[in-house]
């Protein structure tokens, strides 16, 4: 019997295989499959349904569907919004689809019949009826509506055929598993298809309902929101696979990692019960990031260290002018540390006013040592946790700074700043100085313990470079662990050599500009320092060549032939009339008026102490916002005065009958201090007797009750303040002669320093003539 091969519309349907004797309705949208419905409504409505292999295809080919399919006889067209079309049809034959004549605009096919089949014997039609029929019983236990709907008319039913055909048809298969009924080529094939399936649905259901069992044993009834991560451990379980798919990969990591063996065993219990943990729990969270946090940390990894300490030298000297001191101490260090092969890591605190290079200097030695830099700011910490960690139980909780710092620098030896370290703070809590007690401590660092990591971290191969303005908020414990050297203001000359090789050159790169485009005279650059910044340090002075580099861009861009040279003439051009002015020496010498020096955070000055003497009730008046400290202080001035006054000849009620006013000009300043004890107590005597005060001398000095002269601090700067005054004479207290000693010729030179014991030494040298005692 010849084939009777057919041509008509084909449908590519995806995801649904429609089988003969079944009525369904599916929706089309693409263009092709919209005109072949049309197509046979045109005709006798019959149409053919090819299911694609793969239903993501839009346009599939011959070799892109199944070849067989079912005639489907068209029962209802409906039109939807959008441009869906919803077909209602009923399978009537199965066919096999030989070619694709067209596919545009749409599919039409070669169609064949297929051929009858022998029906089986009675015999095995009844077997395979019965266990059909047992299958299905089975199916219908776990589902109570297909037992009370469909069952029934299911097990009625006498002949084999009828029941695959409305089973295929009526269970909720995956389109796959019609396809693959659909191809059998006889009943037992179909047959086959049909058991397995109802096999594997009942054992899929059996299985399910067990885990269903399992997970309500282990969980409280209460916890419903639980039960669908159960559900996915128990099933990862019974499968053998992992529940967190991370765990074998952190494994890996702790067998890689270079650590001690309590941190490795800390890693493996903390995975353990990272491994039993419900994948998406809030604690399974926070043990991944534990676990993460640890495994990043440089146990016991190392950088190598640049051992050449003239390497260093040249890099120190580089980048830096001056700052012998520090540079030298660093070298010290390296060459311990080079015939030690170890060497403690020392904690330097480098102090001194603000743009002096502090932070920069930590920067140059890690580049000299060839080590990781990390840079810690503690200005402003208040709380205990932002060094020692949060626990980990806490929400949010993370690591202290020190160990962000190591993770960060992924060695267990960088260099660390801990920048600001005079700012730190304390609150309610706790207190954050106290905490760094044990990170500065050589013996103690060994095994810091962070609260959130839990175990010991060495930080003993650290080297710590801590910086500060000043050493007088620094707690006394906290200050007696570290090394401290002081970066000093930096002299006029030096201002300039360091404005001359560093940052001119800087600026021009900063501002798009070379010296072929702007130059900048050597005396340009000392009125800049001179007359255009009051500081310390230089970072002023960094600004204002800025401004000069910034005004010479805008010209260049004008004419870009030109070459911009900035002479001392041309500056008020580019930063405007000179911002500062020295008080110089007075002309003449004067009663009551004494120079005094005073150090402040942006380097010396000089205090013009004023005392005025008026008939009176004997009050004291202080003005010009002094502090406690230097009220004290004139306090304490005045009865030295007071107990001396009789050797001048000054009657016994003479501070009953007169005030005394003591005014330190720049009212609107605050000052602070003792070291302003000997200037008051000269002016003041001054002032009482009448005599006259050289004007060429300044001095500097605290005093006692008896008149005696104590030492000071920032000796530096207020030398330097008394030379920009144009002072001749300074005094000093004699306890103060090694100070002075440590000073270069040039911050020294063309002031005569005069070391004062006592009151006497200083009148001896601040009257303007020789005074006799008198004696009754």
């Amino acid at each position: 019997m010849e084939d009777t091969i057919m041509t008509m519309p084909v449908i590519a349907l995806r995801g649904l295989t429609v089988l003969p004797h079944m009525t369904v309705s599916f929706d089309i949208s693409r263009p092709k499959s919209i005109s072949a419905v049309e197509k046979a409504m045109v005709g006798d409505q019959k149409i053919c349904l090819v299911t694609q292999r793969d239903p993501e295809d839009q346009d599939p080919t011959l070799e892109q569907l199944y070849h067989i399919g079912t005639i489907a006889l068209i029962k209802q067209l409906v039109k939807m919004p959008g441009g869906i079309v919803r077909v209602m049809v009923d399978g009537q034959e199965k066919v096999e689809l030989i070619a694709l004549d067209q596919t545009e605009p749409m599919l039409v096919g070669e169609i064949m019949e297929v051929e009858p089949e022998e029906e089986p014997e009675y015999v095995v039609e009844q077997a395979m009826l019965r266990v059909l029929k047992e299958k299905t019983e089975a199916y219908s236990h776990q589902h109570a509506k297909f037992a009370k709907e469909i069952l029934p008319g299911l097990l009625a039913m006498k002949d084999l055929e009828p029941l695959m055909t409305r089973l295929a048809s009526e269970l909720p298969w995956e389109y796959v598993v019609r396809q693959e009924y659909l191809e059998a080529m006889n009943a037992e094939g179909r047959y086959g298809v049909l058991v397995k399936n109802l096999a594997n649905e009942v054992e899929i259901a059996e299985i399910r309902r067990e885990f269903q069992q399992k997970v309500k044993e282990s969980i409280d009834k209460n916890q419903k929101d639980y039960i669908l991560r159960e559900q996915m451990k128990i099933i990862r379980e019974e499968l053998g696979e992992d529940p967190i798919s991370d765990a074998d990969e952190y494994e890996k990591q702790i067998k890689a990692l270079k650590a001690s063996k309590e941190v490795k065993e800390k890693l493996k219990k903390e995975l353990d019960r990272f491994r039993n943990m419900p994948g998406g729990s809030q604690e399974a969270n926070v043990l991944r990031t534990y676990v993460e946090t640890l495994l990043e940390l440089p146990w016991n990894k190392m950088s190598r260290d640049n051992n050449d300490i003239h390497h260093a030298e040249e890099i120190l000297n580089a980048d830096h002018y001056g700052l012998e001191k520090v540079k030298e101490r660093i070298l010290e260090y390296l060459a311990v540390r080079m015939l030690t092969k170890k060497g403690s890591s020392p904690i330097i605190c480098l102090v001194g006013p603000p743009g002096t290079g502090k932070t920069s200097i930590a920067r140059s030695v890690a580049r000299a040592l060839n080590k990781k830099y990390v840079r810690i700011s503690l200005g402003g910490v208040r709380d205990e946790a932002e060094i020692r960690g949060h626990r980990k139980t806490y929400v949010g909780a993370m690591p202290g700074r020190l160990v962000d710092g190591l993770r960060q620098a992924g060695v267990s030896n960088p260099l660390m700043l801990l920048d600001e370290i005079d700012k730190v703070s304390s609150d309610y809590k706790g207190d954050t100085s106290s905490a760094l007690l044990e990170v500065l401590d050589g013996e103690q660092n060994v095994k810091f313990r962070d609260h959130y990591v839990e175990v010991p971290i060495d930080l003993s191969n650290v080297l710590f470079i801590a910086t500060a303005n000043t050493t007088q908020t620094i707690p006394g414990p906290l200050l007696d662990r570290m090394e401290v050297i002081e970066v000093n203001s930096y002299t006029e000359n030096e201002k300039f050599h360091i404005a001359k090789d560093y940052l001119v050159g800087k600026q021009l790169e900063k501002n798009g500009l070379t010296e072929k485009n702007l130059t900048i005279s050597d005396d340009a650059l000392r009125k800049i320092i001179h007359n255009y910044t009051r500081e310390a340090g230089v970072r002023n002075l960094e600004r204002r060549i800025g401004d000069i580099c910034r005004k010479s861009a805008r010209e260049f861009l004008d004419n870009r032939d030109q070459v911009i040279a900035v002479t001392e003439k041309d500056l008020e051009r580019y930063l405007g009339k000179e911002k500062i002015t020295y008080e110089d020496a007075n002309e003449t010498d004067e009663v009551g008026i004494v120079r005094g020096l005073a150090w402040t955070s942006v380097g010396g000055d000089t205090l013009q102490i004023e005392v005025n003497v008026m008939p009176g009730k004997g009050e004291l008046k202080l003005t010009g916002q002094l502090g406690d400290v230097m009220k004290e202080s004139a306090q304490t001035a005045l009865t030295f005065v007071r107990s001396i006054c009789p050797k001048y000849g000054v009657a016994d009620d003479y501070f009953a009958k007169h005030d005394m006013h003591i005014h330190i000009p720049e009212g609107a300043v605050p000052k602070d201090g003792p070291s302003a004890g000997i200037t008051m107590a000269t002016a003041m005597l001054s002032a009482v007797t009448e005599r006259k005060v050289k004007a060429s001398v300044a001095m500097t000095g605290e005093i006692t009750l008896r008149g005696r002269v104590l030492p000071i601090g920032g000796l530096k700067e207020k030398i330097l303040a008394a030379k920009m005054a144009h002072m001749k004479t300074v005094l000093v207290p004699d306890k103060n002669r090694p100070d002075i000693a440590e000073l270069s010729e040039e911050i020294t030179d063309g002031l005569k320093i005069v070391f004062v014991k006592t009151m006497e030494d200083v009148v001896k040298e601040a009257f303007a003539e020789a005074q006799e005692e008198k004696t009754e």
